[in-house]
């Protein structure tokens, strides 16, 4: 797919208006249509999105499709790709979606991905990924903001260790019946 010089300034130069510019559900979706995004109706693009830059041809947004503030969507990684985001799903805040030469990546129709996932393969009609959940990792004794340089504030850091099992979290040896798995 080799392009003029021309088209490819132009692309980029659309795409840094549908990026900046007001109109989240009638000029950013327009710009991209001229850019050669493949969108359908009633789409919702916030501030900020990057559509793919390179391929923009390889992007398919569906009718009804709402994507967050600094969403990132490449189809290309060592040549062109296919994302395809089927009717009415959801990319939160941060969400990266990428694929690479010659795959086709889908989001199923009514999908909600969270702030901050990170999709690098296709996720089913109606399925929820949230956010991970930030967990923490070490006590912080020397604030960053305080800290003379990198190092005191890395020593400074202790970190927290997972909490030993107790008798209670154990299954009954005795028991026939498994213990239920899953969140208590």
């Amino acid at each position: 797919m080799s392009k003029s010089i021309i088209r490819r300034v132009l692309n980029r130069f659309l795409h840094s208006l549908a990026r900046t510019l007001p109109g989240a559900t009638s000029l950013r979706p327009m710009l991209h249509r001229l850019r050669g995004v493949k969108i359908g109706k009633n789409v919702f693009i916030a501030d900020d999105v990057y559509l793919e830059n390179e391929y923009p041809e390889a992007v398919e947004i569906h009718d009804g499709v709402q994507i967050s503030v600094r969403s990132i969507i490449i189809a290309h990684t060592r040549g062109p790709g296919k994302v395809v985001i089927e009717e009415n799903a959801y990319l939160g805040p941060n969400t990266v979606v990428a694929t690479s030469g010659g795959r086709s990546l889908r989001i199923g129709a009514g999908a909600v991905i969270g702030a901050g996932v990170v999709i690098g393969n296709d996720v089913a009609a109606k399925m929820f990924i949230p956010s991970s959940p930030a967990k923490p990792v070490a006590t912080v004794m020397v604030p960053l903001a305080k800290a003379e340089r990198m190092e005191d504030f890395i020593r400074g850091l202790a970190p927290i260790r997972p909490r030993a099992r107790t008798a209670t979290d154990k299954p009954n040896a005795q028991s026939s019946e498994p213990k239920p798995q899953g969140r208590e």
